[in-house]
Parts: structure tokens; sequence; C-alpha cells
């Protein structure tokens, strides 16, 4: 058996949304890699990156709910941390979904534990979550 660890992720997006993944990326702590007119490569902890093609075709619309990758889910160190990011999305208009934020005690650990969350859709369609997994906190 192998062992291997994600490297990449690419996701194809509008070329007009760039900016929105771009300031995304920087306020959850990501660094821009590479950034062209069309490209945007973001770089996270232990050398995962998530690149930005704006290359994706008209007229063709994302479902999450179809076959493929349903969310991609980002770490907060804490519930406060996902909090801000609930105001940060506010702030630009982007609607938290599916009654979040929230805790989630059936994706919890234990009962001392909590999964806390929130759910947002880019504006190509693309469902994202922040999350914090770890000891509740007040």
């Amino acid at each position: 058996m192998i062992h291997t660890d994600i490297g990449h992720i690419q996701f194809n997006v509008q070329k007009g949304n760039l900016p929105f993944y771009r300031d995304l990326a920087t306020f959850l702590g990501w660094q821009a890699i590479y950034e062209e007119e069309a490209v945007l490569g973001v770089a996270g902890a232990h050398g995962v990156s998530l690149w930005f093609m704006g290359y994706a075709k008209e007229g063709v619309a994302n479902d999450y709910d179809g076959p493929g990758m349903n969310h991609l889910g980002f770490s907060a160190a804490s519930q406060a941390d996902v909090d801000a990011t609930v105001a940060y999305l506010a702030e630009r208009g982007v609607a938290s979904l599916f009654d979040t934020p929230r805790h989630r005690p059936e994706f919890a650990e234990s009962e001392d534990r909590t999964y806390y969350q929130v759910m947002f859709e880019t504006p190509d369609r693309i469902l994202l979550e922040v999350v914090y997994t770890g000891p509740k906190q007040a």
C-alpha cells in the first residue's frame, strides 16, 4: 500500500469571480502563490494548494447534490473563527446555508466536543464549509 496526501484541488470558475476567491482565501489564512488574469493558486498548510481556473464553460451550472464533490470544508481553529467567517460573508452579501452557523452534535466525537459549522455557496455555486471541531468553547 502506498501513502498519499491531497496535493491540490482545481476548481473551474468564472473569470470575473477570481477576486472573490482571492479575498476569501486571504481571509481564511491561505497565501496566493500564483496569480494571472484567469488563474489563481493559493496555498494552505502542509503544501496543499487550491487552484481557481477562470475557464468555466458558460451556461453549465454546478449541482453539488449530483455526482461529484459535494463540498470542501476548511478547518477553523475556534468557534470564534467560524463566527468571524459568518460576519465576513455577511458583509459581502453571501448568505449562510442550511441554518448555519450551528453546532452539529450528531457529528461531534463526544458530548464535550463540538462540530460547529457555517456552509455557503460561492458565486459559482461551489459549496464550502468552515468548521471547528474540538472541545466546546463558551
